[in-house]
Protein backbone atom coordinates (compact mmCIF):
# COMPACT_ATOMS: atom_id res chain seq x y z
CA UNK A 1 0.00 0.00 0.00
CA UNK A 2 2.71 2.29 0.84
CA UNK A 3 4.59 1.54 -3.03
CA UNK A 4 0.90 2.53 -4.61
CA UNK A 5 0.33 5.54 -2.68
CA UNK A 6 4.42 6.75 -3.30
CA UNK A 7 3.55 6.07 -7.09
CA UNK A 8 0.50 7.90 -7.24
CA UNK A 9 1.70 10.89 -5.40
CA UNK A 10 4.34 10.63 -7.53
CA UNK A 11 2.37 10.40 -10.63
CA UNK A 12 0.03 13.13 -9.28
CA UNK A 13 3.14 15.61 -8.73
CA UNK A 14 3.86 14.79 -12.68
CA UNK A 15 0.53 15.79 -13.96
CA UNK A 16 0.46 19.02 -11.69
CA UNK A 17 4.09 19.92 -13.01
CA UNK A 18 2.54 19.39 -16.29
CA UNK A 19 -0.39 21.30 -15.92
CA UNK A 20 1.39 24.49 -14.33
CA UNK A 21 3.96 24.48 -17.30
CA UNK A 22 1.15 24.44 -19.98
CA UNK A 23 -0.58 27.38 -17.43
CA UNK A 24 2.87 28.99 -17.84
CA UNK A 25 3.13 29.24 -22.00
CA UNK A 26 1.50 32.70 -22.67
CA UNK A 27 -1.81 32.47 -25.03
CA UNK A 28 -1.18 32.63 -28.22
CA UNK A 29 -3.45 34.60 -30.76
CA UNK A 30 -5.75 33.31 -33.30
CA UNK A 31 -4.31 35.60 -35.63
CA UNK A 32 -0.79 37.68 -35.70
CA UNK A 33 -0.27 40.37 -38.51
CA UNK A 34 2.95 41.77 -38.87
CA UNK A 35 2.94 45.01 -40.04
CA UNK A 36 5.83 46.64 -42.54
CA UNK A 37 5.55 50.25 -42.40
CA UNK A 38 6.95 50.20 -46.35
CA UNK A 39 5.61 49.21 -49.45
CA UNK A 40 5.32 45.86 -51.13
CA UNK A 41 9.03 43.91 -52.38
CA UNK A 42 11.18 46.14 -50.34
CA UNK A 43 13.91 44.39 -48.40
CA UNK A 44 12.27 44.44 -44.95
CA UNK A 45 9.32 43.61 -46.65
CA UNK A 46 10.28 40.24 -47.52
CA UNK A 47 12.35 39.10 -44.69
CA UNK A 48 9.03 39.56 -42.83
CA UNK A 49 6.97 37.27 -45.04
CA UNK A 50 9.98 34.58 -44.39
CA UNK A 51 9.39 35.16 -40.69
CA UNK A 52 5.55 34.98 -40.89
CA UNK A 53 5.88 31.92 -43.10
CA UNK A 54 7.92 29.86 -40.47
CA UNK A 55 6.15 31.25 -37.73
CA UNK A 56 2.84 30.54 -37.99
CA UNK A 57 3.53 26.54 -37.85
CA UNK A 58 6.05 27.43 -34.93
CA UNK A 59 3.24 28.83 -32.94
CA UNK A 60 0.49 26.97 -33.98
CA UNK A 61 -1.66 29.67 -35.57
CA UNK A 62 -1.67 32.17 -38.34
CA UNK A 63 0.95 34.90 -39.03
CA UNK A 64 0.29 37.27 -41.98
CA UNK A 65 2.43 40.35 -43.07
CA UNK A 66 0.31 43.42 -43.53
CA UNK A 67 1.86 46.81 -45.42
CA UNK A 68 1.62 50.20 -44.38
CA UNK A 69 3.40 52.06 -45.86
CA UNK A 70 3.59 56.48 -45.59
CA UNK A 71 5.30 58.90 -43.63
CA UNK A 72 8.51 57.51 -43.57
CA UNK A 73 7.23 54.16 -42.22
CA UNK A 74 5.72 56.47 -38.60
CA UNK A 75 2.48 55.36 -39.95
CA UNK A 76 2.73 52.05 -39.94
CA UNK A 77 4.80 52.13 -36.74
CA UNK A 78 2.24 54.16 -34.72
CA UNK A 79 -0.55 51.85 -36.07
CA UNK A 80 1.11 49.29 -33.89
CA UNK A 81 1.69 51.47 -31.02
CA UNK A 82 -1.65 51.93 -30.65
CA UNK A 83 -2.81 48.37 -31.33
CA UNK A 84 -3.21 45.75 -29.30
CA UNK A 85 -1.49 44.58 -26.11
CA UNK A 86 -1.95 40.53 -27.09
CA UNK A 87 1.00 40.45 -29.69
CA UNK A 88 -1.80 39.94 -32.24
CA UNK A 89 -0.10 42.75 -33.91
CA UNK A 90 3.50 43.13 -34.55
CA UNK A 91 6.43 45.30 -36.62
CA UNK A 92 8.84 44.58 -38.42
CA UNK A 93 11.00 47.48 -39.48
CA UNK A 94 14.79 48.60 -39.94
CA UNK A 95 17.02 51.06 -38.15
CA UNK A 96 15.41 53.31 -40.68
CA UNK A 97 12.83 53.89 -37.96
CA UNK A 98 15.20 55.76 -35.29
CA UNK A 99 16.77 57.46 -37.58
CA UNK A 100 13.69 59.05 -38.78
CA UNK A 101 12.10 59.35 -35.45
CA UNK A 102 15.93 61.48 -34.54
CA UNK A 103 15.17 63.46 -37.66
CA UNK A 104 11.78 64.24 -37.36
CA UNK A 105 10.28 67.01 -35.02
CA UNK A 106 6.78 66.35 -34.05
CA UNK A 107 7.36 62.35 -33.38
CA UNK A 108 3.51 60.78 -32.64
CA UNK A 109 5.04 57.90 -30.22
CA UNK A 110 8.76 57.24 -28.06
CA UNK A 111 11.14 54.68 -30.14
CA UNK A 112 12.42 53.74 -26.83
CA UNK A 113 9.56 53.53 -24.24
CA UNK A 114 6.33 52.63 -26.66
CA UNK A 115 7.64 49.29 -28.50
CA UNK A 116 9.16 46.56 -27.34
CA UNK A 117 11.89 44.88 -29.01
CA UNK A 118 11.59 41.06 -29.76
CA UNK A 119 14.34 40.28 -31.92
CA UNK A 120 16.84 41.81 -33.99
CA UNK A 121 17.31 38.44 -36.99
CA UNK A 122 20.19 40.11 -38.78
CA UNK A 123 22.51 42.59 -39.24
CA UNK A 124 24.97 44.18 -41.83
CA UNK A 125 27.28 47.22 -43.34
CA UNK A 126 26.49 49.91 -45.38
CA UNK A 127 28.50 49.82 -48.38
CA UNK A 128 30.32 52.84 -50.07
CA UNK A 129 30.39 52.78 -53.50
CA UNK A 130 31.89 55.59 -55.97
CA UNK A 131 31.49 56.00 -59.70
CA UNK A 132 33.77 54.25 -61.58
CA UNK A 133 34.89 58.18 -63.02
CA UNK A 134 36.80 59.13 -60.10
CA UNK A 135 40.12 58.25 -58.85
CA UNK A 136 38.86 56.65 -55.54
CA UNK A 137 39.40 52.89 -54.75
CA UNK A 138 40.47 53.11 -51.24
CA UNK A 139 39.06 53.96 -47.80
CA UNK A 140 42.50 55.90 -47.99
CA UNK A 141 42.10 57.30 -51.29
CA UNK A 142 38.33 58.42 -50.08
CA UNK A 143 39.82 60.30 -47.03
CA UNK A 144 42.39 62.20 -49.19
CA UNK A 145 40.36 63.48 -52.10
CA UNK A 146 37.61 64.99 -49.34
CA UNK A 147 40.64 66.50 -47.58
CA UNK A 148 42.09 67.75 -50.59
CA UNK A 149 38.43 69.31 -51.74
CA UNK A 150 36.59 70.40 -48.88
CA UNK A 151 32.73 70.45 -49.54
CA UNK A 152 33.21 69.33 -52.94
CA UNK A 153 33.11 65.27 -52.98
CA UNK A 154 29.23 64.71 -52.69
CA UNK A 155 27.29 61.88 -51.76
CA UNK A 156 23.65 61.21 -52.80
CA UNK A 157 21.08 59.67 -50.54
CA UNK A 158 17.03 58.78 -50.71
CA UNK A 159 16.74 61.67 -49.02
CA UNK A 160 16.93 63.88 -45.58
CA UNK A 161 17.09 62.38 -42.32
CA UNK A 162 18.13 58.79 -44.11
CA UNK A 163 20.38 56.07 -42.29
CA UNK A 164 22.77 56.75 -45.29
CA UNK A 165 22.78 60.36 -44.75
CA UNK A 166 23.20 60.32 -40.80
CA UNK A 167 26.16 57.91 -41.73
CA UNK A 168 27.54 60.24 -43.81
CA UNK A 169 27.51 62.72 -41.41
CA UNK A 170 28.84 60.51 -39.07
CA UNK A 171 31.57 59.82 -41.08
CA UNK A 172 32.70 63.50 -41.45
CA UNK A 173 32.93 63.47 -38.15
CA UNK A 174 35.25 60.91 -37.73
CA UNK A 175 37.23 61.45 -40.57
CA UNK A 176 37.08 65.38 -40.10
CA UNK A 177 36.28 65.55 -43.74
CA UNK A 178 33.27 67.13 -45.04
CA UNK A 179 31.07 65.51 -48.07
CA UNK A 180 28.44 67.55 -49.14
CA UNK A 181 24.91 65.84 -49.38
CA UNK A 182 23.03 65.75 -52.35
CA UNK A 183 19.36 64.23 -51.35
CA UNK A 184 17.06 62.77 -53.98
CA UNK A 185 13.15 61.06 -54.08
CA UNK A 186 14.12 57.97 -53.51
CA UNK A 187 17.52 55.86 -54.00
CA UNK A 188 17.32 54.70 -57.89
CA UNK A 189 18.04 58.22 -59.19
CA UNK A 190 20.96 58.96 -56.65
CA UNK A 191 22.47 54.99 -57.89
CA UNK A 192 21.60 56.88 -61.68
CA UNK A 193 23.56 59.74 -61.04
CA UNK A 194 26.45 58.19 -59.13
CA UNK A 195 26.87 55.64 -62.07
CA UNK A 196 26.73 58.56 -64.60
CA UNK A 197 29.22 61.00 -62.61
CA UNK A 198 27.38 63.76 -61.78
CA UNK A 199 27.71 63.11 -58.00
CA UNK A 200 31.01 60.93 -56.53
CA UNK A 201 29.76 58.27 -54.12
CA UNK A 202 26.83 56.86 -52.14
CA UNK A 203 26.79 54.68 -49.02
CA UNK A 204 23.41 52.02 -49.36
CA UNK A 205 22.95 48.51 -48.56
CA UNK A 206 24.48 45.91 -51.18
CA UNK A 207 21.63 45.63 -53.68
CA UNK A 208 20.88 49.15 -53.81
CA UNK A 209 23.80 49.73 -56.57
CA UNK A 210 24.74 46.10 -57.62
CA UNK A 211 23.59 46.00 -60.62
CA UNK A 212 25.38 49.05 -61.53
CA UNK A 213 28.64 47.40 -59.79
CA UNK A 214 28.51 44.67 -61.82
CA UNK A 215 27.94 46.56 -64.65
CA UNK A 216 31.44 48.53 -63.99
CA UNK A 217 29.66 51.80 -63.27
CA UNK A 218 30.45 52.19 -59.91
CA UNK A 219 33.20 50.70 -57.61
CA UNK A 220 32.84 49.26 -54.03
CA UNK A 221 35.49 51.27 -51.74
CA UNK A 222 34.65 50.11 -48.17
CA UNK A 223 31.97 48.67 -45.83
CA UNK A 224 31.05 50.86 -42.73
CA UNK A 225 30.86 47.63 -40.13
CA UNK A 226 34.01 48.38 -37.58
CA UNK A 227 34.98 44.69 -38.19
CA UNK A 228 35.62 43.63 -42.01
CA UNK A 229 32.41 41.97 -43.08
CA UNK A 230 32.48 38.22 -44.40
CA UNK A 231 29.75 39.00 -47.10
CA UNK A 232 32.35 41.49 -48.76
CA UNK A 233 35.72 39.16 -48.12
CA UNK A 234 38.56 41.69 -49.43
CA UNK A 235 36.82 45.02 -48.98
CA UNK A 236 38.67 47.19 -46.39
CA UNK A 237 36.51 49.18 -43.27
CA UNK A 238 36.20 52.36 -43.48
CA UNK A 239 37.23 51.89 -39.75
CA UNK A 240 40.74 51.60 -41.05
CA UNK A 241 41.30 55.31 -42.09
CA UNK A 242 38.91 56.77 -39.67
CA UNK A 243 39.06 54.66 -36.32
CA UNK A 244 35.91 53.67 -34.05
CA UNK A 245 33.52 54.68 -37.24
CA UNK A 246 31.22 52.30 -37.18
CA UNK A 247 27.36 51.56 -39.20
CA UNK A 248 25.44 48.64 -39.34
CA UNK A 249 22.29 48.07 -41.09
CA UNK A 250 19.70 45.70 -39.00
CA UNK A 251 15.91 44.57 -38.76
CA UNK A 252 13.80 44.22 -35.46
CA UNK A 253 10.65 42.71 -34.42
CA UNK A 254 8.51 45.05 -31.99
CA UNK A 255 5.84 44.65 -29.73
CA UNK A 256 3.81 47.25 -28.43
CA UNK A 257 4.79 48.35 -25.24
CA UNK A 258 1.97 46.16 -22.60
CA UNK A 259 2.70 42.92 -24.80
CA UNK A 260 3.16 40.07 -21.78
CA UNK A 261 6.76 39.60 -21.36
CA UNK A 262 6.18 35.86 -21.72
CA UNK A 263 5.01 36.16 -24.89
CA UNK A 264 7.65 38.20 -26.12
CA UNK A 265 10.14 35.87 -24.84
CA UNK A 266 8.52 32.96 -26.87
CA UNK A 267 8.44 34.99 -29.88
CA UNK A 268 12.41 35.92 -29.72
CA UNK A 269 13.05 32.12 -29.32
CA UNK A 270 11.31 31.52 -32.26
CA UNK A 271 12.45 34.38 -34.80
CA UNK A 272 16.25 33.78 -33.36
CA UNK A 273 15.64 29.92 -34.40
CA UNK A 274 14.00 31.27 -38.01
CA UNK A 275 17.06 33.90 -38.51
CA UNK A 276 19.35 31.10 -38.57
CA UNK A 277 17.38 28.79 -40.93
CA UNK A 278 18.86 27.98 -44.19
CA UNK A 279 16.23 30.24 -45.83
CA UNK A 280 16.83 33.17 -44.05
CA UNK A 281 20.94 32.57 -44.28
CA UNK A 282 20.64 32.70 -48.15
CA UNK A 283 18.39 35.52 -48.06
CA UNK A 284 20.71 37.89 -45.42
CA UNK A 285 23.49 37.06 -47.58
CA UNK A 286 22.12 38.21 -50.79
CA UNK A 287 22.32 41.70 -49.05
CA UNK A 288 25.62 41.46 -47.20
CA UNK A 289 23.51 40.85 -44.26
CA UNK A 290 24.42 37.66 -41.02
CA UNK A 291 21.81 36.05 -38.85
CA UNK A 292 22.10 37.39 -35.28
CA UNK A 293 20.70 35.88 -31.94
CA UNK A 294 19.92 38.58 -29.27
CA UNK A 295 17.92 38.45 -26.26
CA UNK A 296 15.27 40.74 -26.00
CA UNK A 297 16.89 43.15 -23.30
CA UNK A 298 20.22 42.94 -25.52
CA UNK A 299 17.73 44.25 -28.52
CA UNK A 300 16.48 47.37 -26.52
CA UNK A 301 19.96 48.44 -25.73
CA UNK A 302 21.01 48.33 -29.58
CA UNK A 303 17.66 50.07 -29.82
CA UNK A 304 19.02 52.74 -27.33
CA UNK A 305 22.45 53.06 -28.14
CA UNK A 306 21.08 53.51 -32.31
CA UNK A 307 18.78 56.38 -31.28
CA UNK A 308 20.93 57.65 -29.27
CA UNK A 309 23.29 58.15 -31.40
CA UNK A 310 21.30 59.68 -34.53
CA UNK A 311 19.17 61.84 -31.95
CA UNK A 312 22.92 63.52 -30.86
CA UNK A 313 24.19 63.95 -34.50
CA UNK A 314 21.03 65.53 -35.88
CA UNK A 315 20.70 68.01 -33.26
CA UNK A 316 24.68 68.83 -33.33
CA UNK A 317 24.17 69.27 -37.15
CA UNK A 318 20.51 70.52 -37.09
CA UNK A 319 19.47 67.89 -39.23
CA UNK A 320 15.08 67.62 -39.46
CA UNK A 321 13.12 66.24 -41.61
CA UNK A 322 9.83 68.26 -42.06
Amino acid sequence: MKRFLSALCALLALVCAATGARAQQPPVPPLIRIVVPFAPGASTDVIARLIANQLGPRLGTNVIVENRAGGSGMIGSLAVVKGPKDGSMLLFTSVSMLSTAATTRNVPFDVTRDLVPIAVPGTGPLVIAVSSKTDIHTPADLVAAARARPGQLTHGTGGVGTIAHLAAELLNDAANIQLTHVPYKGAAPAVADTAGGTIDMMLAAKTTFAAQVTAGRMRLVAVTSEQPSPAFPGLPTMASVAPGYAVELWTALFAPAGTPPALVQRLNREVNEIAHSREMVELMQSDGATPLNVTPDEAAQRVRDAYATWKRLAAAKNIVLE
